[in-house]
C-alpha cells in the first residue's frame, strides 16, 4: 500500500529492517496491553454497534463498527479481539505518513523517520490507538489520505485524486469531523498557487464524486432517521455560552497532555515552520500541511471561547503536525526529538502498566484507568448473582455505558435491558412489554426517582466495582416491574457471552 521499502524508504533510516522491526515489535506491545486492559464503556457500547450492522448511528457513523466486527471475526469476542486493528492501524498509519513525508521532502534526511517517531509518541497514538473509538479509523484514513496527497504531488499523476476522494469519504465513514479534511483539501486548492491547475483537472470531480458516494450510507440513514445523529453532533457547535478563556485553556492543556508537551512544541513550532515556507517560498507541501492543519484548529479554539472540547476531538490534526514537526521544524527542535519520543513512549509505557495492574496508587479523582476500566467483569457477576438471589429475569440500566458494559460482561444466560431513546435508532429486539428486573444505576445518579416504565417492588442493595481493593464505584439495585410501553425506549442487548 505505501510501496515499502522503496528508495524514499531506505533513506529514513539507511537500516529499513530495523525501523520495520521495531515498528511491529512496538506494535506487539500494544495488541498485548490490548488484551490486558479492560474496556472502557465507550468500547463496549460500540462492540454493540459491530452486532447491530447499520449504516450508522445515533453517535457516530459505521467505521468503528466495521473495525470491531473484522477485530473480533480474527480474535473474538475479547477485548483483544475489540480492539486487534487498533495497533494495526495506528503502524499502517506510521508507514504511511513516513513514506508521505519522505516524497514531500525528498532532500531532507530521517524525515520520514522523525514523522513516524513523533507521531507514534503521542499518547493519542500511543493509548489512543489501542482503544477501539471512532478517532482510530479516522487517523488512519486522514493519514491514508495525506499519503495519496504526497503520491499526487510527487507524480503529478491526476487519477490519485480518486484515491484521495476514497479516503475523504471513509474518514466521514469514520467521523463527522472528516468534513475538514475536504475543507484543508479546498483550502489548498484555493490558495496555494502551485496547487490550483488541480482545479481544472477532471479526475478532481471524479474523486469528488467517489467521496460522495462513499459517505452516502451516512446521509442515508440520517435521512431515515430524522437526522438524528447529524443534529446531535452538529448541536454540540451550538452549546456555547458567553465567552470565557477556561475552555481555550482545557483545549490547549489537553492538546500538550495527548500530543505528549515536547512533542506538541515541537508541533506547534513545525506549523509555524511550515506556514513560513508557504508564504516565502511557495513549498506546496507546507501549504498543504498548513491548510490541513488550520481549518480544525480555528474550529475548535472557536468552540473553546465558549465550551469544552473532549481532548480527542482535535485528534485528527496530529497527523499533518508531527510531519510539519519532521520537516520545517525549527534547528533547536532537533535537539529535542529524541527526548521528546523517549518522554512520550515513557508515558505511554506508564499508562499501560496503570491500565493493567493499577501501578501507582493514586487517588480516584486521578486515576482515570481505575474509574473508567477496573473490575468490570466481577461486578458484572455480581449484579448477575444479585439479579438471581431476588428472582428477576434481567438487568436493566438507563445508563448506556453502563448497560454496554453489562450486556458484554454477564455471564451466559443473563439478558441485559438498555433504556433510552437511543437505543430506538438500533435493529435490535425490543424487550418483553412486563418484565421483572434488577434496576442497575450509579450511586452518584441516584436521585431516589425511578425512569419512566419502571416500577420498584423490592429493597434497594449496593454493590462495587474495585480494583485491587480499591474503589472504582457504588452502584444501587432494585428489583422493578418493567412496562417496556412506557418506557422512552428499550431494547434487549446483545451478549459477548451466548
Amino acid at each position: 500500500m505505501t510501496s515499502l521499502p522503496s528508495k524514499q524508504t531506505r533513506g529514513m533510516t539507511g537500516r529499513p529492517g530495523a525501523w520495520l522491526w521495531a515498528l511491529l515489535a512496538l506494535t506487539v506491545v500494544r495488541w498485548v496491553v490490548a488484551a490486558k486492559a479492560p474496556l472502557v464503556p465507550d468500547e463496549s457500547y460500540y462492540w454493540i454497534w459491530s452486532q447491530v450492522p447499520q449504516a450508522s448511528y445515533y453517535d457516530h457513523p459505521p467505521m468503528v463498527a466495521l473495525f470491531i466486527r473484522a477485530g473480533t471475526l480474527l480474535a473474538g469476542n475479547h477485548p483483544l479481539g475489540i480492539r486487534f486493528l487498533g495497533p494495526a492501524a495506528i503502524a499502517a498509519s506510521t508507514l504511511l505518513l513516513a513514506d508521505a513525508a519522505e516524497r514531500f521532502q525528498q532532500n531532507r534526511q530521517q524525515v520520514g523517520l522523525w514523522t513516524g517517531c513523533l507521531f507514534n509518541a503521542t499518547l493519542m497514538a500511543g493509548v489512543g490507538g489501542i482503544l477501539a473509538t471512532p478517532d482510530l479509523p479516522q487517523l488512519f484514513f486522514w493519514s491514508f489520505t495525506i499519503w495519496a496527497l504526497a503520491k499526487l504531488e510527487s507524480s503529478q499523476k491526476g487519477w490519485w485524486w480518486w484515491v484521495i476522494g476514497l479516503g475523504c469519504g471513509l474518514a466521514i465513514l469514520s467521523k463527522y469531523t472528516g468534513i475538514l479534511l475536504i475543507a484543508g483539501i479546498l483550502l489548498w486548492l484555493i490558495s496555494c498557487l502551485k496547487a490550483r491547475h488541480w482545479l481544472r483537472h477532471p479526475a478532481l470531480l471524479g474523486g469528488a464524486c467517489l467521496m460522495v458516494v462513499t459517505a452516502s450510507p451516512v446521509i442515508v440513514w440520517n435521512w431515515q432517521h430524522q437526522f438524528v445523529s447529524l443534529i446531535k453532533q452538529g448541536g454540540r457547535l451550538g452549546d456555547g455560552g458567553s465567552l470565557t478563556w477556561r475552555y481555550l485553556v482545557e483545549l490547549v492543556g489537553s492538546q500538550a497532555g495527548l500530543a505528549t508537551p515536547i512533542v506538541f512544541v515541537l508541533c506547534v513550532a513545525g506549523s509555524l515552520g511550515a506556514w513560513q515556507a508557504w508564504r516565502r517560498h511557495q513549498d506546496s507541501a507546507a501549504a498543504l500541511l498548513c491548510c490541513l492543519i488550520l481549518p480544525g484548529t480555528l474550529l475548535f479554539i472557536w468552540q473553546a471561547t465558549g465550551s469544552r472540547v473532549q481532548g480527542n476531538w482535535p485528534s485528527m490534526l496530529l497527523p499533518a503536525a508531527c510531519m510539519a514537526a519532521a520537516s520545517y521544524g525549527p534547528a533547536w527542535g532537533q535537539a529535542w526529538r529524541k527526548p521528546a519520543v523517549f518522554l512520550g513512549f515513557g508515558l505511554a509505557a506508564v499508562v499501560y502498566l496503570q491500565a493493567t495492574i493499577g501501578l501507582i496508587p493514586l487517588p480516584n479523582k486521578l486515576d482515570v484507568t481505575l474509574v473508567r476500566m477496573a473490575g468490570w467483569p466481577e461486578f458484572a457477576r455480581q449484579a448477575n448473582q444479585a439479579r438471581a438471589n431476588q428472582q428477576a429475569t434481567a438487568l436493566v440500566a438507563d445508563n448506556y455505558a453502563l448497560a454496554s458494559q453489562l450486556a458484554f460482561w454477564a455471564p451466559k444466560g443473563c439478558q441485559v435491558i438498555g433504556l433510552s431513546p437511543r437505543w430506538s435508532t438500533f435493529n435490535l429486539q425490543p424487550a418483553r412489554r412486563l418484565t421483572e428486573a434488577l434496576y442497575v444505576r450509579p450511586e452518584r445518579d441516584d436521585d431516589g426517582s425511578l425512569p419512566a416504565g419502571l416500577q420498584a417492588i423490592g429493597p434497594t442493595n449496593t454493590i462495587s466495582r474495585t480494583r485491587n481493593g480499591r474503589l472504582a464505584e457504588n452502584y444501587r439495585l432494585i428489583k422493578v416491574r418493567l412496562d417496556s410501553q412506557q418506557t422512552e425506549g428499550s431494547a434487549l442487548l446483545p451478549s459477548a457471552n451466548k
